[in-house]
């Protein structure tokens, strides 16, 4: 799938083989691409080119790639797609719940990359536009004005916070959602350590789509991080 004209990805990232690598991928589908080594290049370049993405290593040579994210949100939200070697669940929950809108593990695919960019996209642009008050993912529709769910045009009766939840997930379909995230915009702050809590909810209302959690169609888990709401493209 090619991207739309004019689309800008920024690349922070010290590793000249990924950039390269980057370069001619997200040229190949029709993105304009700029680079940065540094950190702190790379939050200038945001702010004088205005990407329309990032894509963001968090080892750079000058700052962490958190400090950077922190430091983009103080006046910006471009969407922001990690793209690391560090694999662990509080890697990736500290990134996200910094401001990014995705984590993806090196090594990795591009289609994959590809995909999570493209969301990240998507995401941006209905931020941008008055929010929908239906969001539709396959044969799922979620009425955020009727309070109501429907599956393959079938009513869903989910309970008050089984609907939250999905709410939740859907006004962020295609990114990751954390744990904590989602406790605390259902059941308040004090509530955003009971991760096995949300584990029962998110059984039950998998049960209700019919959704298979080792072959999910709607509900993504990403092990120790959150959920994910799929889109076609995932």
């Amino acid at each position: 799938m090619v991207s739309e004209p004019g689309t800008r990805i920024l690349i922070i990232d010290d590793e000249s083989q990924i950039r390269k690598f980057l370069r001619i991928s997200l040229s190949a589908h029709g993105y304009g691409v700029l680079e940065a080594v540094r950190g702190e290049d790379g939050i200038a370049k945001c702010a004088t080119e205005t990407p329309d993405a990032v894509i963001l290593d968090l080892g750079l040579p000058d700052m962490d790639g958190r400090e950077v994210i922190a430091r983009i949100r103080e006046w910006s939200t471009v969407p922001i797609v990690v793209l690391s070697v560090r694999a662990g669940e509080a890697e990736k929950v500290a990134a996200l719940d910094a401001g990014a809108n995705d984590y993806v593990t090196k090594p990795f695919g591009i289609a994959e990359l590809l995909a999570r960019l493209r969301a990240a996209l998507r995401a941006r642009r209905r931020a941008t536009e008055e929010a929908p008050s239906e969001i539709r993912t396959g044969e799922l529709l979620v009425d955020l004005a009727r309070h109501e769910v429907r599956l393959a045009g079938a009513v869903v009766k989910l309970s008050r916070k089984e609907f939250d939840i999905l709410r939740v997930l859907a006004q962020n379909a295609g990114r990751i959602v954390t744990h904590q995230y989602l406790l605390r915009e259902v059941w308040g702050a004090a509530q955003d350590q009971e991760v096995q809590y949300l584990r029962v909810y998110i059984g039950h209302l998998r049960q209700k789509l019919g959704d298979d959690s080792a072959h999910p169609r709607y509900i993504l888990n990403e092990p120790g991080v959150g959920y994910r709401l799929l889109t076609p493209e995932f």
